[in-house]
């Protein structure tokens, strides 16, 4: 009797053991030139909501746009773009950051790149973004405007791809955003050119609390120092 007792006391116990919260995720659709700034992003805010995941998508604006537009699960859109925000159909974004374009080299700088002129160059391997993304739409207006007559490789379709052929030494000399070549290390060098900052705007996809929260953080004054930190500008 004393056994089934215990056996029963501890079965009453076990069903009032308050069962673990249930965790909320927000996936977030973000250009892939925010990769390494929006995973620190996500640590602190997940680190002040505890039982929220982050869950990224990171890529090219205008694929993630044409997402979004087509009914993917996103509860929060961040383009490099306003244009390509526009295109997704979101209203209401607000410019959370800006960023520049700089001219990619492999570290040892082979070549011997110097400048923007050199894209001109038939005799080097040349990478860039499509037009159809922000990065490429922005160097095709660079290049409009210096009246270089861009002799390019290889057409890519986000920043990350620029990158990774510099880095990997597959082609002489890409142009990616500053961000990128900070977030390229030791691998890769920088060369600044002149060009117009790129406004970021971030949006709510869903009207769920969560997506809100997001941006707030991304926003606030913590949020915007780890941006700082990663090379973007104020918005």
């Amino acid at each position: 009797m004393r056994w089934a007792a215990l056996v029963i006391a501890v079965l009453a116990l076990a069903g009032c053991t308050a069962a673990p919260e249930k965790e909320t995720t927000v996936t977030v659709f973000a250009a892939a030139s925010l990769t390494e700034s929006f995973e620190q992003l996500a640590d602190e805010f997940e680190s002040l909501n505890p039982g929220v995941d982050v869950v990224f998508s990171f890529g090219g604006s205008s694929g993630l746009a044409t997402q979004i537009v087509e009914g993917a699960p996103a509860d929060v859109f961040a383009a490099a773009s306003p244009a390509t925000m526009e295109s997704s159909g979101l209203t209401g974004s607000t410019v959370f950051a800006t960023n520049v374009l700089q001219i990619v080299v492999p570290a040892d700088n082979e070549a011997g790149v110097t400048g923007l002129a050199d894209f001109a160059n038939p005799e080097l391997a040349i990478a860039v973004c499509a037009v159809e993304v922000p990065c490429g739409a922005a160097a095709e207006k660079l290049f409009a405007a210096t009246g270089i007559t861009l002799s390019a490789d290889t057409y890519e379709q986000d920043v990350k791809a620029v990158l990774t052929k510099a880095r990997l030494g597959v082609v002489d000399a890409g142009l990616v955003y500053v961000t990128d070549v900070l977030a390229g290390g030791d691998e890769v060098r920088g060369i600044p050119v002149e060009s117009e900052p790129v406004d970021y705007p971030i949006a709510a996809v869903s009207d769920r609390s969560e997506a809100q929260a997001f941006i707030a953080f991304v926003l606030s004054e913590q949020g915007q120092e780890i941006l700082a930190k990663a090379g973007f500008g104020a918005p």
